[in-house]
C-alpha cells in the first residue's frame, strides 16, 4: 500500500481495532478469506430477488445495511492483505493489466462473455 495513502490509514484503523480485542490470533489468512465469503454472501443476500438492484430498487434503510456490508468485506480484505503483506493498490494495477490484454477493449466492447467464449475480431 502507498506510504500514507488512505488504504494504510484503513489498515492501520483495523489493527487497532484487532489489537484492543486480542483477535489477531484468530486472523489467520484462511479465517479471514472465509470470514470474507461470509461477508460477501451477507452483501449478495441484499441483491437475491431484486430485479437490478439499483439503489432505488433498495430503499434508503436497505441501501444503509448494504453500505456497512461493502464495510464489513472491505475490512476483511485489508485485514488479509494486511497479513499476508500485500499491497492492494499495486495488485490492482498488476491485475489490470493482465485484464487489458485478456480483454481488449476493441475486441469485447459491450460483450459479457468471459475472455475464452469471445471470438477475436
Amino acid at each position: 500500500m502507498q506510504p500514507g495513502g488512505e488504504l494504510d490509514q484503513l489498515r492501520a484503523i483495523v489493527r487497532q481495532f484487532v489489537e484492543e480485542r486480542d483477535w489477531d490470533q484468530f486472523h489467520t489468512p484462511k479465517n479471514l478469506a472465509s470470514a470474507l465469503t461470509v461477508e460477501a454472501a451477507e452483501l449478495l443476500e441484499h441483491f437475491q430477488w431484486l430485479q437490478h438492484g439499483r439503489a432505488d430498487e433498495l430503499g434508503a434503510d436497505k441501501l444503509v445495511e448494504v453500505r456497512h456490508e461493502m464495510a464489513d468485506v472491505l475490512v476483511y480484505l485489508v485485514r488479509l492483505a494486511d497479513k499476508l503483506d500485500v499491497d492492494l493498490l499495486a495488485a490492482v494495477q498488476e491485475k489490470m493489466v493482465l485484464n487489458r490484454a485478456k480483454y481488449p477493449a476493441d475486441q469485447v466492447r459491450g460483450d459479457a462473455r468471459k475472455y475464452y467464449e469471445y471470438k477475436p475480431r
